[in-house]
C-alpha cells in the first residue's frame, strides 16, 4: 500500500472535537477518547530537591501521547487533527535546525522543554490517583507524566500505569517482536515476516529461557535484584490495571481494532495481561537494538580470503587488515589519555577457523511457508463500519521497518565540557540518545518519585521501571552505542551419533569431546487478514539451532570437515541483568559524584559509553560485558569451537564467562571535554567493525568543541549550537571534500561543465558543506545543485577509485563488511529511509587516506597501497572527473528517486525526517538533522 503523505498538524484540544467527529463519522461515543478530568483542587505533591534551578532542559519528538483510541486515529487521517500532546514536541525540535545560529540561553526552551522537577500549580493540567499511594500529575505543556509516589510499590504501579496510558499499543507491538510473535499479532505484511525472522534468528527463546533469566536475577543479583524485580512486577501490574480499565471503558488503542483483536462493536476481545517475562522479551529487544556489539567473523573472512586470493597470503592479510581499522592511529577519541587493550589483534593467533573458499552456506531460518507466506495475495476483510475504510491497509508495509534488526546501528551524540572551560565554571553536557523516528516513539518521557528514586527522563516504552537517560536531583547522565566486541564466531565441529561421516546438515556436534545433539528452537506462526493488514491468510515455522557455543548462523568446511559457525554474545541469556544498574542510576543515595556513576554503570552489561555531568565534575564509562578471551584468539575472525578457545571459565549453563574488570573499561573524570558519536573509545580499544578511522562523523563534534575550550567561556547555548550545526552538515563535504579538489585541480579543468560544477562543490565546501534550507521552511537547500553532485558522485567515486585495483570479488567482499555511503537520502537507520541519523558507515576514511596517500602527505595508519589510479596522481585525476563527469549528468529525478512520501527530485524531502508510523498517527515532516531522538541540555549550578 502507498504511504499517505501526512496532513498539517492540528491538535485536538477539546475532546469534544473528536467526540463531534467520532459521531460525524458513524463511531459512536464509546471508541472516541475519555473525557479528561480536570486538575484536582489540591496541589500536586512536592518534588524532590531540584538543583538544576531552572538550567535543565529536553526534548523527546512527536509529543509524549502515544496512544490514540480508534476515533483518534481516524480523526487524524481524515480530518488532519491530533490528541492532544501527540505532536506538540515535534515543531520545537525541527525548529532548531534553522535556529541555532542566533540560539542563547534564555532561548533554549524554545527548542525544548524545561525538565525541572516537579509541576507548578498553575501548570497541572491533570492529576490522577492509580491509588491510594501514588499520584500521576501531567503539565499542560506537554503532557509528560510526573509519578510521585509514597511507597515503592505504588511509585512503580504509577510508572507502569503512566507507561499503559502513553505506549499500550506500542510496549505491545514490542513485546510480540521480543517473542517472535509479530505476524499473529500485528498482521502477515512481508515487512512484519521479515522483521520477526531477523530478530528470531538473534535472540530465539523459550518461556523457560525468559523464566530462567528472572530466576537467575534473583540468584546473583542480591538485594538490589530483588528489589528490582518486586519494582518490575508493580510496574506490570499499573500496566495491567490500566489496559483493563482503558478496555472496559471503550478508550483503549485504536489499533487493537484494526488488526482484530477487539470487536468495534460489541467491545468483545482481550488486551492480554502482560506478564513479568514480557519484560524480559522487551529487554531483549531493546538489548539487541542497542546494546550490542561484534559479530560480522563469517563476512569478515569471506572479504580475508578475497583479500588473500587476489596478493597472496601475507600481502593480502596486510590489505584486509588496513581495511578493518581495528586500532587506526587518526581515529577521533572518546577519552584521549591512556591507553585500554581490548580485542587487539594478536601477533600470532591461534585458532582461527577460515571457511574452504566457496563452502559457505547461511543457515536455513523459514520453513513450510503456507498461503499468504509463499504469496503475495491480499484478501479485503469487511469493515466493521463504513467509516472505517479510510484506515484500510495502513499495516500493509508492515508495522515496523523491515530492516530494523538486520542494519548496523551505531547512533547517539554526547557533548559534555568541564567546568574548567565553561563561563559558569560548572560543566555543561548536550547529549542523548539517537533512537530513530516513530510515532509513537520508542522512548517515553517521565519523571518518577519516590522512596529510593528520584529522576526524570526517557526510558524504553515497556522497560520503564527507572529512567533509563536522564537527570536525577543534582547529575544528569546519558549514553552513546559504543558496540565494542562481546560477540564471537565459533567453527563447531559436526559429528554424526553413530559415528559415520557428518554432512553439512548434521545436527550434531562436537562438545569437549563428546557428540551432543543441537537444541532446536521453533516458532510457528499464522495470520489472518484484518482491516489494517490485508495481507492472506497465511503461515510458516522458524527455526533456530542453539549449541553451547551460541546459535548456528551459517554452515561450511573448514579443511575439508563439516562444521557449524555459531554465534555467541555475551550477552544472550543476560539481557534483564542491567536493570540493577538502571535502578542505581535513579537512586539518589548510590549516585553521589562521577565515581559512584560510574559504578552504577559498571552494572550494565549493554555496550554503551556513558556521560555523566554535576555541578562539580564530568564522567565517562564503557560499559559492557567484555568476555576474556583464550590467549592469541583473533576475535575478528572464526575461531575453533575447542576448550582450547574458549572464553575463559566458559560455562554454557548459563552462558557465563569471565569478564574484564572494570578497571580494564575505557573511563575518565574530567577530562576537558568529551564527545561520542559511536567512534573509537580510546587507544587500543579495537573497533568492532570496518571503518573507524581518519574520517568519522565524530570529527564532526570534536573540531567544533575542541574550538569552544580553546576559546573558553562555554554555555549551554554555544554547545548546543555547536551540536546542531554538526546536525546539518555534510561529512564528506566538511572532510573529505578537500582532498578530492586536490586531486582534481592538480592541472587546470578544460570542461567547462566539470569546472562549473568544481566551482559549485568549493563554494558549498566553504560555505560549510551543510544540508541546510535556504530559509525556514523553505524547503530549498543553499547550494543544492552541489549537494546533489555530491549525493550523486560518491558512490561513482569510490567505485573509480577503488575497484579496478581491488577487483571486482574483493571490492564487492569490502562492501559487505561496510557500506560505501549513509547520506541522508539513503534508505538506513532504524526506520529506512529518513532516518535522520547518517554517516555513520561509509568509506570516508578510505577515501580520505588513499587520496592523501597520492597527494604525498603524511598519513598515518595508511591502506597498504595506494588505489586512486594506482598512486598515480594524473591518473587518479583522470578516474575522479570521468565519475564527476557522469554524477554531473544526472538530474535531480535520478539522484532522488522518490518514494511514498516524496516526488522524484525532492531533494529537501529525500533527505526530511518522517516519525514512522507504528500506530495509528501520522505527522509531518521536519528537515533533516543528525541528532540524538531525546535530548538533553543540562548545567548543574549546585550540588546536595
Amino acid at each position: 500500500m502507498r504511504r499517505r503523505t501526512p496532513r498539517p498538524t492540528r491538535t485536538r484540544k477539546l475532546t469534544s472535537t473528536v467526540l463531534a467527529a467520532a459521531a460525524a463519522l458513524g463511531l459512536g461515543i464509546a471508541l472516541a477518547a475519555p473525557v479528561p478530568q480536570p486538575a484536582r483542587a489540591e496541589p500536586a505533591a512536592a518534588a524532590a530537591t531540584d538543583y538544576c534551578r531552572g538550567q535543565c532542559s529536553d526534548i523527546l519528538p512527536p509529543g509524549a501521547t502515544g496512544n490514540a483510541t480508534l476515533a483518534d486515529i481516524l480523526a487524524n487521517r481524515v480530518l488532519g487533527t491530533h490528541p492532544e500532546h501527540s505532536t506538540d514536541q515535534l515543531g520545537p525540535y525541527g525548529d532548531l535546525a534553522s535556529g541555532y545560529p542566533t540560539l542563547t540561553d534564555d532561548k533554549l526552551n524554545s527548542f525544548f522543554n524545561d525538565s525541572s522537577f516537579g509541576v507548578p500549580a498553575d501548570q497541572v493540567a491533570s492529576v490522577t490517583k492509580p491509588r491510594d499511594d501514588v499520584t500521576i500529575t501531567r503539565d499542560k505543556k506537554t503532557g509528560v507524566p510526573h509519578i510521585q509516589g509514597t511507597t515503592r510499590e505504588g511509585t512503580e504501579y504509577g510508572a507502569g500505569y503512566a507507561a499503559a496510558q502513553d505506549r499500550l499499543w506500542l510496549m505491545d507491538l514490542f513485546r510480540h517482536v521480543g517473542r517472535g510473535e509479530l505476524t499473529p499479532f500485528a498482521g502477515g505484511a512481508p515487512a512484519n515476516q521479515g522483521l520477526e525472522q531477523d530478530f528470531f534468528r538473534q535472540a530465539p527463546y523459550t518461556e523457560e529461557d525468559y523464566q530462567a533469566q528472572i530466576d537467575y536475577i534473583l540468584a546473583h543479583g542480591g538485594e538490589r535484584g530483588r528489589q528490582a524485580l518486586a519494582d518490575a512486577q508493580a510496574y506490570v501490574d499499573g500496566i495491567n490495571a490500566y489496559a483493563k480499565k482503558s478496555k472496559d471503558g471503550r478508550y483503549f488503542p485504536g489499533e487493537y481494532v484494526l488488526t482484530g483483536h477487539i470487536d468495534a462493536i460489541t467491545n468483545a476481545g482481550e488486551i492480554q495481561p502482560f506478564k513479568l517475562t514480557d519484560l524480559i522479551a522487551l529487554a531483549s529487544v531493546v538489548g539487541a537494538l542497542f546494546g550490542n556489539g561484534g559479530g560480522g567473523e563469517v563476512e569478515g573472512a569471506l572479504s580475508l580470503l578475497a583479500a588473500q586470493q587476489k596478493y597472496g597470503l601475507a600481502e593480502g592479510t596486510k590489505v584486509w587488515e588496513s581495511f578493518r581499522e581495528r586500532n587506526d592511529p587518526e581515529a577521533v577519541l572518546t577519552v584521549r589519555d591512556g591507553s585500554f587493550p581490548y580485542a587487539g589483534k594478536p601477533a600470532d593467533p591461534k585458532g582461527t577457523a577460515l571457511p574452504d573458499t566457496g563452502s559457505v552456506t547461511p543457515e536455513q531460518l523459514v520453513y513450510d511457508r503456507e498461503g499468504g507466506a509463499a504469496t503475495k495475495a491480499r484478501t479485503q476483510v469487511k469493515a466493521p463500519k463504513s467509516s472505517l475504510e479510510p484506515l484500510r491497509g495502513i499495516y500493509d508495509d508492515g508495522v515496523l521497518p523491515r530492516d530494523l534488526f538486520s542494519r548496523k546501528k551505531g547512533m547517539s551524540n554526547a557533548l559534555v565540557v568541564s567546568g574548567k572551560y565553561t563561563e559558569s565554571g560548572h560543566p555543561v553536557a548536550v547529549f542523548g540518545p539517537q533512537t530513530g523516528y516513530f510515532a509513537p516513539q520508542l522512548l517515553m518521557l517521565q519523571e518518577i518519585q519516590g522512596p529510593g528514586i528520584s529522576a526524570r527522563g526517557a526510558s524504553f516504552a515497556g522497560v520503564g521501571m527507572y529512567v533509563q537517560l536522564g537527570r536525577g536531583q543534582d547529575y544528569a547522565w546519558s549514553a552513546t552505542t559504543s558496540a565494542q566486541d562481546i560477540t564471537d564466531t565459533y567453527a563447531v565441529e559436526l559429528c554424526s551419533p553413530d559415528g559415520s561421516a557428518p554432512s553439512k546438515d548434521s545436527t550434531y556436534y562436537r562438545f569437549r569431546g563428546d557428540c551432543v545433539p543441537m537444541d532446536k528452537l521453533e516458532r510457528r506462526n499464522a495470520w489472518k487478514p484484518t482491516l489494517a493488514d490485508s495481507t492472506a491468510a497465511g503461515s510458516y515455522r522458524m527455526q533456530v539451532y542453539r549449541t553451547k557455543y551460541g546459535l548456528v548462523t551459517h554452515r561450511a568446511t573448514v579443511g575439508g570437515k563439516p562444521v557449524a559457525y555459531t554465534m555467541l554474545r555475551s550477552t544472550y541469556r543476560h539481557e534483564a541483568d542491567s536493570i540493577i544498574g538502571f535502578q542505581m542510576l535513579n537512586d539518589p543515595g548510590y549516585v553521589t559524584d562521577a565515581k559512584s556513576f560510574q559504578s552504577a554503570a559498571q552494572h550494565i552489561n549493554y555496550t554503551f559509553n556513558w556521560f555523566y555531568a554535576d555541578s562539580r565534575q564530568t564522567g565517562y564509562y564503557n560499559s559492557g560485558l567484555n568476555p576474556v578471551r583464550a590467549a592469541d584468539v583473533d576475535s575478528s575472525l572464526p575461531v575453533k569451537a575447542e576448550t582450547a578457545y574458549e572464553w575463559r571459565d566458559f560455562d554454557p549453563k548459563d552462558n557465563t564467562a569471565a569478564a574484564t574488570p572494570p578497571a580494564e573499561h575505557p573511563q575518565s573524570i574530567d577530562q576537558d571535554y568529551y564527545i561520542s558519536w559511536n567512534n573509537k573509545l580510546a587507544k587500543d580499544y579495537s573497533a568492532a567493525g570496518f571503518g573507524n578511522g581518519s574520517v568519522h562523523r565524530g570529527n564532526l563534534l570534536d573540531d567544533r568543541v575542541r574550538a569552544l575550550v580553546r576559546k573558553g567561556g562555554v554555555t549551554r547555548s554555544a554547545l548546543t549550537r555547536a551540536m546542531a550545526e554538526a546536525a546539518v552538515t555534510d561529512l564528506r563535504g566538511e572532510d573529505v571534500l578537500p582532498e578530492l579538489l586536490k586531486v582534481v585541480r592538480s592541472k587546470p579543468i578544460d570542461d567547462p561543465k566539470l569546472a562549473t560544477a568544481v566551482a559549485q562543490l568549493d563554494s558549498w565546501r566553504s560555505a560549510g558543506s551543510q544540508r541546510h534550507e535556504t530559509s525556514a521552511g523553505s524547503h530549498t537547500y543553499g547550494h543544492a545543485d552541489a549537494v546533489r553532485i555530491m549525493d550523486a558522485w560518491w558512490p561513482l567515486l569510490v567505485e573509480a577509485e577503488f575497484k579496478s585495483g581491488l577487483g571486482d570479488g574483493l571490492y564487492d567482499a569490502l562492501r559487505t563488511n561496510l557500506s560505501v555511503d549513509e547520506s541522508p537520502s539513503a534508505g538506513h537507520g532504524p526506520t529506512g529511509s529518513h532516518a535522520g541519523s547518517s554517516f555513520q558507515y561509509g568509506w570516508w576514511s578510505y577515501v580520505d587516506k588513499d587520496l592523501r596517500t597520492v597527494l604525498g602527505e603524511d598519513v598515518k595508519g595508511p591502506l597498504a597501497r595506494p588505489y586512486c589510479g594506482g598512486g598515480e596522481l594524473g591518473a587518479c585525476r583522470d578516474a575522479l572527473l570521468t565519475s564527476l563527469k557522469t554524477a554531473v549528468g544526472k538530474t535531480a529525478a535520478q539522484v532522488y528517486p522518490g518514494d511514498d512520501n516524496c516526488s522524484a527530485g525532492d531533494q529537501w524531502c529525500a533527505d526530511a525526517i518522517i516519525q514512522r508510523p507504528v500506530g495509528g498517527l501520522t505527522h509531518d515532516k521536519i528537515s533533516w538533522q543528525n541528532r540524538p531522538t531525546f535530548q538533553q541540555v543540562v548545567e548543574f549550578p549546585a550540588h546536595r
